[in-house]
């Protein structure tokens, strides 16, 4: 195994998607045998807008459900729950202490919906808590699309300030942006990504645990052009490029070669749909198989916890040592 250390999190805000799958999940598994691997479900960065708490554990199980039934291995990576670990919650009040106002209140999440009535602090300062999450295991690199990048430069950030101020500290992580093509678009609205977080019968978003049935016609159904022409061109055939994009990451393809075997839209999205269904089949299976054998599912969490606080108590101990606490 290589000696880079590699972290991502995903937060349990709805059912995850294709998209979830194809540019995180996928990937975490491919990774887990080149690097050391830290990929935890970031229950606690839910918490910053109103929740239903059975929902919340509900959608914290089934997310951590489907990290191994799509092929994460506890024996092999680092597989855990955020809140099972409390040097999450320590190290991001350090950080909080390390902070400044001005650069949490330029994030983008708290420029957008900060200043509405009822707003919760934690959208202020949960930036801290991401920090926490990259600095507490001596990542090397953090995997990244677009709409995260401030996150890790603000960890970058904090973490080149605290070791100026206390001593050498934090490994300072490096971002390693994810493909574009990872990116999976709404089939209805294929100008943004497919969100967990949009309505649980969204039409354009392909859920990890939708039966077969509802995946095929969510695809039939996909917003295309009336030119009929299988062309690979995202800035003027957007929706029909992005089923493009699908097909050709579950084919392992360039989508440009997917586009010349395909003559209609109809044979692309048979094509997509088959492709999607097969692939999330197994997956959905075991993820069931876990939910039905709780003291499985917990012997893993449990494994996951254990590895994750022992990674992470020598940089929080370091951490408290700069800073002045003492124990």
């Amino acid at each position: 195994m290589s000696t880079f250390r590699d972290l991502s999190g995903i937060t349990p805000s709805g059912q995850l998607t294709l998209g979830n799958y194809l540019g995180a999940l996928r990937r975490f598994v491919q990774r887990q045998y080149e690097v050391d691997g830290y990929y935890f479900v970031a229950d606690l960065h839910a918490l910053t807008v109103d929740h239903d708490p059975a929902r919340h554990r509900q959608l914290t199980t089934s997310t951590m459900a489907l990290f191994l039934a799509s092929g994460l291995d506890p024996e092999q990576a680092t597989v855990f729950v955020q809140s099972d670990v409390s040097a999450h919650v320590h190290l991001a009040y350090l950080l909080e202490c390390t902070a400044h106002v001005g650069e949490l209140s330029r994030m983008i999440q708290f420029k957008q919906k900060g200043h509405r009535p009822g707003t919760r602090a934690s959208l202020f300062t949960y930036p801290c808590l991401m920090a926490a999450d990259i600095l507490l295991y001596g990542a090397d690199r953090v995997p990244v699309g677009g709409d995260q990048s401030q996150h890790v430069e603000l960890a970058r950030d904090l973490a080149i300030r605290f070791n100026s101020l206390y001593g050498d500290t934090f490994v300072v992580p490096e971002l390693e942006p994810v493909a574009l093509a990872a990116r999976v678009l709404d089939l209805q609205d294929p100008g943004r990504k497919m969100s967990k977080s949009d309505p649980e019968d969204a039409a354009g978003v392909i859920r990890m645990l939708d039966n077969p049935d509802v995946i095929a016609k969510k695809i039939r159904r996909a917003v295309t052009d009336s030119d009929n022409e299988v062309l690979y061109d995202p800035k003027h055939k957007p929706g029909v490029s992005n089923l493009l994009d699908i097909l050709a990451s579950l084919t392992d393809q360039p989508p440009r070669d997917v586009a010349t075997s395909i003559t209609t839209y109809g044979q692309l999205k048979q094509a997509t749909a088959d492709a999607v269904i097969t692939t999330l089949k197994p997956i959905r299976r075991r993820h069931d198989e876990l939910l039905k054998n709780p003291a499985e599912l917990n012997r893993m969490l449990v494994m996951g916890a254990v590895k994750a606080r022992e990674a992470s108590e020598p940089f929080l101990a370091a951490a408290n040592q700069a800073i002045g606490i003492t124990r």
